[in-house]
């Protein structure tokens, strides 16, 4: 029996950058288990209307998380994570379950600024992709979420791999 255990892959970055694109990259390359909250919130609730909303919702999808992903990291498998890196509280979050878990981990933080990120939420929805996709997000509720970004900091502790978006 294998003692190795996976790695927790996390995205960080503003609304826009990028962090579903890379996550699915990820995924596939490390063949590792992807966990996206957009998709869990369009399939089990429709999405959020509020940020209220959005912060009770994704704290019931977060207990589920924190009760099963120890155990597939303990496993050996790997996971990512496309939420939960854009405030320091967020990682810490997720660093008590590589922690709980005796796993490793790595943030991907991708660097984009303000216009690349408003152009990008634009054309999503436009395009309305499937499986994420649970409703407009208007250039205030985008500038509401992105308020509450920290860049990672090295006080933190992760291993950190930097990523410049480009349109």
């Amino acid at each position: 029996m294998s003692t190795s255990r996976g790695i927790l892959y996390l995205l960080c970055g503003r609304a826009g950058a990028g962090k579903s694109t890379l996550a699915r990259k990820i995924s596939a390359d490390r063949k590792a288990v992807l966990f996206c909250e957009d998709q869990w919130l369009a399939r089990l609730f429709d999405g959020a209307p509020t940020l209220e909303a959005y912060l009770e919702r994704r704290g019931r999808i977060r207990m589920l998380l924190a009760e099963h992903v120890p155990d597939v990291l303990k496993l050996g498998h790997s996971a990512v994570f496309d939420f939960g890196g854009n405030t320091v509280r967020d990682r810490l979050w997720v660093r008590t379950l590589c922690e709980s878990a005796g796993a490793t981990h790595e943030l991907h933080y991708i660097i984009a600024d303000e216009a690349l990120c408003r152009l990008r939420v634009a054309e999503r929805n436009r395009t309305k992709p499937g499986g994420i996709y649970w409703g407009d997000v208007s250039q205030e509720q985008l500038d509401g979420v992105n308020r509450y970004f920290q860049s990672p900091t090295a006080e933190e502790g992760w291993i950190v791999v930097e990523h410049q978006a480009t349109s």
